[in-house]
């Protein structure tokens, strides 16, 4: 018989969630700088690109 595995909170379905976390921070604060006409947008990697920064979230 096949057993049913419980969802784990380091599954695929949380990973993914987390990166669509990042992606969406990081386009609201470019949007913030863009917004403002700062060009600090171009100069941070962290919003260039989101899901190789090794930074964590802030809350």
């Amino acid at each position: 018989m096949i057993a049913a595995r419980r969802s784990e909170t380091s599954g695929f379905a949380a990973r993914l969630a987390l990166r669509a976390a990042q992606i969406a921070a990081a386009a609201t604060e470019s949007a913030l700088y863009a917004r403002n006409g700062d060009p600090r947008r171009w100069r941070q990697a962290r919003l260039l690109w989101p899901l190789f920064s090794s930074r964590p979230e802030r809350d």
